[in-house]
């Protein structure tokens, strides 16, 4: 073990099977208790706690010492481990079976006041105090153990690429700003004026590179940075698995995928059932209303367009004729007990999710009850549903009404407890278009990004009918959470520098902007792709917490503020003025 003998000779937990012997042992005092002679200390360290004992007859100067202390002060303590009687063992922890009768104790570091409890996990902290002295919730032992599993499923992905015949390689963190869908960080340049780095949303023109530099096989746990609204499980900077083959076609980076995991999953005592289903993107769209589906509960959108033509409903037929549809879900026992109070709070949920109303239906041994059970024979029949279900239909254009249900899909799942939270659904979803249609904008947009391959059969009409082409993407989804996506690259420049036209970037942009692969990509290009796995949420999903915040070291908050450093800051004018930046006032709010 690494460290200094004068502070320590053994970790609590590694002192475990040394009965008898004189140990040192250094951690912070975790809990102290005076039992009107003997202290007894909780000491804490990376490995776990242990029970110190000063005996005021045996060691009177380390027990003076011990009544002095309090909780997080820092110590090194040396004395003789020895077994607990019967009726004392700790069987909650690994070290409950021995204690340190303690002879002498130095005090290294001592404590403050604590602004929240480290020992008492159970008491409950704000994020932002959390974040503001976030080197003390790292003492907490769920913190700590969201970075144990983050450095061990770190390792496990490294050490599978590695077997595989990858190679680790580094790429710039400043580099020039590419669209590429988010908004960059920009950083000036002080020796070229007016000038602007950025910092890279992802390695991807690089490590493409890297294939026209013969790497063959490349991966890296790469920090990526991108200036976009924030949520649960989004940070402006974050780490991703990224990697890039050559000479491979979609099922090589897929099965690659499927054996990392399998292995991430293995070092979190976790298994997942390989291979994972595939599934298209106008499939999940049409069956779950979103390109991320989670498969750990069914809840498929159902057509009822025909039948609702014909129901004598003016609202449907109303949708049907204007070119929409209508379309539900069933769910399950969640009829049981629902008012008419509760089915006009459906109504009020779906509106605010943007369609224009919802119909909805508890299906009874004698029929439906709804408002408008009049108008929907046969339903129960055609959708499939029983005795307590509920049904909720919607009635509006086809991507509204797919839309909505697909969150209506989620919220009532986690509503009435449908989901098996113990359960690993993973799911390949493949055949994305390449591009659609920007109504703002009145132009086509990448759906991933601008260097990803259409299927080959799509490539000669690209430019005729650029929104019919499919491409060769591919998303990994984990239980409705998209962790990972990645593709099959253009090698060829010329069906590059076409896929750039598409999306509004005509040849003399197109070689401003990416002259530099494209320059590369005419001196002998090999066919390649790959994929980047977002860590911070695969790990989020394997700790079970519900934001990446939690297995982050220091994280920033939902306003990308950081509350441990204050960052951002304002700097000295000087600063600027040696940048050849200016900084504009905060706009006035009234």
């Amino acid at each position: 073990m690494i460290g200094s003998r004068r502070y320590r000779t053994h970790t609590a937990v590694g002192a475990v099977g040394a009965e008898g012997e004189t140990v040192r042992l250094a951690g912070w005092v975790h809990r102290w208790r005076d039992h009107g002679g003997l202290v007894f200390i909780d000491l804490r360290d990376r490995s776990g706690l242990i029970q110190l004992v000063f005996h005021p007859e045996r060691s009177p100067d380390a027990h003076r010492v011990a009544r002095r202390l309090r909780a997080e002060d820092v110590v090194s303590v040396e004395g003789s481990l020895r077994a607990r009687s019967s009726d004392t063992v700790n069987p909650d922890l690994a070290t409950g079976a021995v204690e340190l009768d303690a002879e002498s104790v130095e005090v290294l570091g001592k404590s403050e006041a604590l602004p929240f409890p480290v020992e008492d996990e159970t008491v409950e902290v704000g994020e932002e105090l959390r974040l503001a002295y976030r080197y003390l919730d790292l003492r907490r032992s769920e913190r700590l153990g969201a970075l144990e599993l983050r450095s061990a499923v770190s390792r496990a992905i490294r050490t599978t690429l590695e077997d595989e015949g990858f190679l680790e390689v580094e790429t710039p963190v400043l580099t020039r700003s590419t669209p590429e869908g988010a908004r960059d960080f920009l950083v000036p340049s002080r020796l070229q004026p007016g000038a602007f780095y950025a910092l890279p949303q992802s390695p991807q023109l690089f490590k493409q590179l890297l294939m026209v530099g013969g790497i063959e096989r490349y991966y890296q746990l790469v920090r990526c940075f991108r200036d976009e609204d924030l949520r649960a499980d989004r940070q402006p900077e974050f780490t991703q698995v990224d990697i890039e083959a050559s000479f491979v076609e979609p099922d090589d980076i897929m099965g690659l995928v499927e054996l990392v995991l399998s292995a991430a999953f293995a070092e979190a005592g976790e298994r997942l059932p390989t291979p994972f289903p595939r599934m298209s993107y106008a499939d999940a769209m049409r069956d779950y209303g979103t390109d991320r589906p989670d498969l750990r509960y069914d809840l498929r959108v159902r057509n009822w367009s025909e039948a609702a033509a014909r129901s004598g409903f003016a609202i449907l037929e109303a949708a049907i004729a204007a070119g929409g549809v209508v379309r539900g879900i069933v769910v399950p026992g969640a009829g049981e007990g629902l008012s008419r109070k509760d089915g006009d709070g459906l109504v009020a949920e779906a509106q605010e999710l943007g369609a224009k109303g919802l119909v909805w239906a508890v299906v009874e041994e004698d029929g439906l009850r709804s408002p408008v059970a009049r108008f929907l024979d046969g339903l129960a029949d055609d959708l499939g549903a029983g005795p307590g279900d509920l049904i909720a239909l919607v009635a509006d254009a086809e991507d509204i009404a797919q839309r909505v249900l697909g969150a209506l899909r989620t919220r009532y799942a986690e509503r009435f407890g449908l989901i098996d939270e113990g359960a690993w659904a993973p799911v390949w979803v493949l055949d994305f278009p390449l591009v659609a249609w920007n109504e703002d904008e009145g132009r086509f947009d990448s759906l991933h990004h601008p260097f990803t391959a259409p299927r080959q059969e799509d490539a000669e009409a690209l430019a005729a009918d650029p929104g019919a082409a499919l491409s060769q993407a591919y998303d990994i989804v984990l239980n409705g959470l998209e962790i990972g996506g990645g593709s099959i690259r253009i090698h060829d420049p010329e069906l590059q520098v076409r896929a750039l036209q598409v999306i509004g970037i005509e040849p003399d942009e197109a070689e401003e902007k990416f002259g530099f692969l494209l320059r590369a990509l005419r001196l002998g290009a090999p066919p390649h792709g790959g994929i980047a796995l977002g860590l911070d949420r695969l790990l989020m999903l394997l700790a079970g917490e519900r934001s990446i915040r939690e297995v982050i070291a220091f994280p920033k908050t939902a306003t990308g503020a950081d509350p441990l450093t204050e960052a951002p800051a304002r700097v000295a004018e000087a600063q600027l003025r040696e940048l050849g930046v200016r900084a504009q006032p905060a706009p006035r709010v009234d």
